[in-house]
């Protein structure tokens, strides 16, 4: 980075705090952890997704799987491929598409398969990233160009197809807790003395308490025990696929299912943050200018799938879902041995457990589809959730 680019940061950091201090302020000292994290996120003009930063890719915070390889762009069409020749034509709406990347492979690969979607609508809130899809699209075929529109909210009318959200339910805000047998402890933010960031635990408020003891059930977990759960995923989903007359919604994310997540020997929750390609667990210490993130609850999304009346068609590690796409046909089709091997290369990373094979997972949900997904042919874990 420049000397100008820090001092960029350094003002916008602070003008992030002072925002933060004077939330906090009017929340009575003390502000849920949901909250901090939407506005850290996603405050107009301020938060990590709102204000220009550069946020993905070798220059940016962290790296996506369209960006480590056009593979994962090229597998994901042919899902796409699959859904819309099922329905006879319609569209494919992607949610949160950082940099392009996976529009445009998919998009390229649609091309070339003669099936390109009558729309590909991009639903992106962040201006800066914005401003990039365009300009990588644009390099697209004008034909193929043509059918890209960017929408600033889910589609008002019906529509068929297929919907794609890469690593977007990650970071809607979570709340936080600690386990406290006789009392579970909601987790904010307060100002210390000096008016820094900190935590501070206040007993749960009635609707929080009643989910800690729902996920407690019977699980072990010791005093202190800490984690995270998102109740606005439910919402979300319903807000994102109203109009999804039929087709498939597909998520991808690093996430477990419920009795994984919650299981007492992981006992300081799934809070993650992403600083100039490096990750760690302080959620205040860049706010405004790192990525905040949990893992998902992949048995809460689909409560919030049969809520909104979705079908739960697949659930696979990402691993699976790129094999039964075709990912080995995908290498080998390579036009030559060298870019053989570099596909060989990004796919390990794509599919290896110690990489994002295991540690990413699929979920698709359905409305109005019922033919199976060759996205779940390799592998099916939905009895997990």
């Amino acid at each position: 980075m420049t000397a100008a680019d820090d001092l960029h940061e350094t003002v916008h950091a602070q003008q992030v705090l002072e925002r933060l201090r004077a939330a906090i302020g009017a929340a009575g000292g003390w502000l849920p952890f949901d909250e901090f994290m939407a506005l850290a996120l996603y405050a107009p003009g301020l938060g990590y997704y709102s204000a220009g930063a550069r946020k993905l890719g070798a220059g940016g915070d962290f790296t996506t799987a369209p960006e480590i390889s056009p593979l994962f762009g090229r597998c994901l069409a042919r899902h796409c491929a699959q859904v819309l020749g099922e329905l006879g034509g319609g569209d494919v709406l992607e949610v949160g598409a950082g940099s392009g990347r996976l529009a445009f492979d998919v998009l390229s690969a649609l091309h070339a398969a003669g099936c390109l979607p009558a729309r590909y609508c991009i639903l992106e809130i962040s201006a800066d990233l914005r401003e990039r899809q365009h300009a990588l699209l644009a390099t697209l075929p004008s034909q193929v160009a043509a059918r890209v529109q960017w929408l600033d909210a889910p589609p008002a009318e019906p529509w068929q197809g297929a919907l794609l959200a890469n690593e977007v339910l990650d970071a809607l805000p979570v709340e936080c807790f600690e386990w406290q047998p006789d009392a579970p402890l909601a987790r904010g933010v307060m100002l210390d003395a000096t008016g820094e960031l900190q935590w501070q635990t206040q007993p749960a408020p009635p609707a929080l308490r009643a989910e800690i003891l729902r996920l407690h059930g019977n699980l072990p977990w010791h005093a202190g025990y800490a984690s995270e759960l998102c109740t606005r995923v439910g919402p979300w989903i319903a807000e994102m696929t109203r109009s999804l007359a039929s087709g498939v919604a597909l998520f991808i994310d690093y996430g477990l299912p419920r009795h994984e997540y919650y299981h007492a020997e992981r006992s300081t929750g799934t809070l993650r943050c992403h600083y100039r390609q490096r990750a760690h667990d302080d959620p205040f210490a860049h706010p405004g200018m790192e990525d905040i993130t949990a893992w998902v609850d992949f048995t809460r999304v689909a409560e919030a799938a049969d809520a909104a009346s979705l079908d739960v068609l697949g659930f696979a590690t990402q691993a699976a879902l790129l094999l039964g796409l075709g990912i080995e046909e995908e290498i080998m089709s390579a036009q030559d041995e060298t870019t053989r091997i570099r596909r060989a290369s990004e796919a390990r990373q794509l599919l290896m457990p110690h990489e994002m094979g295991e540690r990413f997972k699929a979920i698709a949900l359905g409305r109005n589809f019922s033919a199976p997904l060759a996205a779940f042919a390799h592998q099916d874990l939905r009895r997990s959730l």
